[in-house]
């Protein structure tokens, strides 16, 4: 028994490392360039790290995500504490995503809405994700 996990999960993780994949299922890199053109042109995402949505939208980009200008809302150790950044923006959902002409949606986006409001291009391979 204790052989079967021990290989069952040794095929996982090299499943992972060959399709490149992150633990999202979004392979690694893939939003690389959609993410830091986000972030290039302006665009900003507020969020909480308890909240859910926020996780899915995250979990979307994959690694990517890193490259995104992502601001934190809640406040480490208290969560229903707003930061001050994210009062002073304003901000009363999460994710809320602002865009260079101060325009904003709130909720979880599709990437192809990210990419509209935008301008920025998503992956050639992208599927609406």
């Amino acid at each position: 028994m204790k052989r079967t996990l021990i290989a069952a999960s040794i095929v996982l993780v090299v499943a992972f490392v060959v399709t490149g994949c992150t633990k999202s299922g979004v392979p690694s890199g893939k939003y690389d360039t959609f993410a830091q053109c986000l972030t290039d042109k302006g665009v900003k995402m507020y969020g909480a790290y308890w909240c859910p949505h926020c996780k899915d939208q995250k979990e979307a980009f994959g690694d990517s995500f890193s490259k995104v200008n992502y601001i934190e809302c809640a406040t480490t150790g208290s969560p229903n504490v707003m930061t001050q950044a994210c009062k002073d923006a304003g901000i009363e959902g999460y994710p809320t995503w602002e865009f260079a002409d101060g325009s904003r949606v709130t909720g979880f986006q599709e990437m192809q809405t990210l990419a509209d409001k935008s301008g920025c291009e998503l992956p050639a391979d992208s599927t609406n994700n």
